[in-house]
This record gives structure tokens, C-alpha cells and sequence, in this order.
């Protein structure tokens, strides 16, 4: 069985199981999570498509690790003008194992 779920912005098909990184939530290492945003489920032989989100369904996971991820490099240029920027970024991220797909 997974389900498509919809948290941070961005939508993520999950299963039982997964551990995915997802947007940053507030939480400690060992908190349970439920998102309750679902807008698909199927278990394998049949698919239930919400508008927009499925009443009643809900996924819970538990948070694995808090962190940042690699950083990555912002250089803006333009030739002949002497304009260079440097700049870095670390994405915050919160790794979730999912543990139950209710749908």
C-alpha cells in the first residue's frame, strides 16, 4: 500500500517503511508525526484520488535525524562588469521513516 502526501510544499509518494528527507519540521529525534494531507492511496488493486485531500486517511511516521543538508554554491556573474557574488546554502531538512499508511 502507499499513498501520495502533501507537506512542505511538495508532494511525496510513500510506503511503509521509506525514509524520506522532507522539508523541516518541528520536532525532536524519536517524535511521531501524522500528516494528514493525503491526496491519493492504493493498495495495490484499487486507487482512492481526494479533491484535493482524502478524509479520513492519514500517515504517520516517526522522525529519524535533523540536519542540513550539502551545501551548494550561488555564484552570480556578469562578464565585463566586474560583478561577481558568491554565496552558499545549507537546506535544512527532517529524515522521517514512515510507519503506517491508513487509507
Amino acid at each position: 500500500m502507499y499513498a501520495v502526501i502533501k507537506t512542505g510544499g511538495k508532494q511525496y509518494r510513500v510506503a511503509e517503511g521509506d525514509e524520506i528527507k522532507l522539508e523541516k519540521l518541528n520536532g525532536d529525534i524519536g517524535d511521531s508525526v501524522t500528516f494528514d494531507q493525503v491526496l491519493l492511496t492504493s493498495d495495490g488493486e484499487s486507487v482512492n484520488v481526494g479533491t484535493p485531500f482524502l478524509e479520513g486517511s492519514k500517515v504517520e511516521g516517526r522522525i529519524l535525524a535533523q540536519g542540513k543538508s550539502r551545501k551548494i554554491v550561488v555564484f552570480k556573474f556578469k562578464r565585463r562588469k566586474g560583478y561577481r557574488r558568491k554565496r552558499g546554502h545549507r537546506q535544512v531538512f527532517t529524515q522521517v521513516k514512515i510507519e503506517n499508511v491508513a487509507g
